[in-house]
């Protein structure tokens, strides 16, 4: 029986899951869902593989993933017969049939992440586990400028978790920007791949100098020490977004969105 490898774009929103990967059945995971659903539609065992592992309360707006089947099921079939079988906080934008060598994790040529902040004085009531808070004033622009140091190939063993079990700790940030949308400073980076919690840790040490608590030459010293115990707190995982993940274009997977969908309506 021949089998036929399909690539998905899926969007999620983190809160109420331990993370992307499946651990193990009584515990909620996004693959976990999306398996079991999916499992459904084929009439067979599903098994993911993912672009990025997404930590507990990470949301994604571009997840890629793909998987082998037996079935024959068009498009359509993948997106609305998966979509009946998720939660409502899991959705399949899009599904494809791709060649037998495309890999959403080995074939990405990069991934990109926003850290999304609210902050203003007083606390929003209004999605409090889809924003980092903060409520002292940040200097996006001292922000920006700091991050610049953090662009290009480096050693990010200061902004890597103490757990994280990748091989190397050399990645190569292709574009750090720093940015404010009214109440929103958006952190936006892109690189090749990422280090456990190296988003995270990076936030929160720009968001130290964005406070005026560290000065802007300590994002560069913080990279130089290669030592985690000098970067100071992880910032939480609530203002964390997955919104591309970059293929060659023979692959034919639709690039993501530029903002999370709400923060895009509140552009001029």
């Amino acid at each position: 029986m021949s089998t036929t490898r399909v690539a998905l774009t899926v969007s999620y929103n983190g809160t109420d899951f331990h993370g992307f990967q499946y651990q193990r059945q009584s515990i909620p995971t996004i693959q976990g869902h999306l398996e079991t659903a999916l499992t459904r539609v084929a009439d067979h065992e599903i098994k993911l593989v993912c672009a990025g592992r997404t930590d507990t309360g990470v949301h994604a707006t571009h997840q890629v993933v793909h998987f082998d089947t037996t079935a024959s099921r068009d498009a359509k079939a993948w997106i609305m017969g998966g979509n009946s079988h998720l939660p409502d906080t899991i959705n399949i934008a899009w599904a494809g049939r791709v060649n037998d060598d495309f890999d959403a994790r080995f074939a990405a040529t990069a991934r990109r992440y926003f850290y999304v902040i609210y902050n203003h004085p007083v606390r929003s009531a209004l999605m409090a586990s889809l924003l980092t808070k903060e409520r002292r004033p940040l200097d996006e622009a001292v922000m920006d400028a700091a991050g610049q140091a953090l662009v290009g190939e480096h050693d990010f063993s200061s902004f890597r978790a103490s757990g994280c079990q990748s091989p190397t700790p050399v990645r190569d940030i292709h574009r750090l920007s720093v940015y404010r949308i009214r109440d929103l400073v958006v952190i936006d980076i892109t690189a090749n791949a990422f280090l456990h919690h190296m988003v995270r840790n990076i936030a929160g040490v720009l968001m130290d100098i964005g406070r005026g608590d560290a000065r802007e030459a300590w994002a560069a010293e913080v990279l130089a020490r290669r030592d985690r115990r000098c970067a100071g707190l992880t910032a939480p995982p609530h203002g964390l977004y997955l919104v591309d993940v970059s293929y060659p274009d023979h692959f034919g997977i639709p690039a993501g969105p530029e903002l999370p969908h709400l923060y895009a309506a509140l552009l001029p």
